[in-house]
């Protein structure tokens, strides 16, 4: 479990950055499959679906404070902004536009 707890630590200390499956099993000096496994055991799922959703929550974060999406997919890790735009919408279920028109709404309309 450490291993794992190092590696949690480490994904979101450098979500902006290239992070490969061999990097992060690299780095806490297991063998790929071994880590894919811990990891899934210990969290409850895989090292890149956590990592996707590590990003998606951060750039909900910023564009929440006021970051454009294009800044915010950048700062999150993704390669540009139609990058985010298939991972926000396959795991929130509408497009970062579409998330910010609905959190602008005022309660009364939503």
């Amino acid at each position: 479990m450490p291993s794992i707890v190092a590696a949690l630590a480490y994904i979101h200390a450098h979500l902006e950055g290239k992070m490969s499956l061999e990097h992060l099993a690299t780095r806490q000096g297991l063998s790929v499959g071994h880590f894919s496994a811990l990891f899934r055991d210990c969290v409850g799922t895989s090292p890149y679906r956590y990592v996707s959703e590590a990003r998606i929550a951060r750039v909900r974060a910023l564009l929440e404070d006021g970051l454009s999406i294009a800044a915010a997919a950048s700062a999150a890790g993704f390669y540009d902004q139609s990058h985010l735009t298939r991972h926000f919408k396959r795991l929130v279920g509408v497009t970062p536009g579409q998330y910010l028109r609905r959190q602008r709404r005022p309660a009364a309309l939503a």
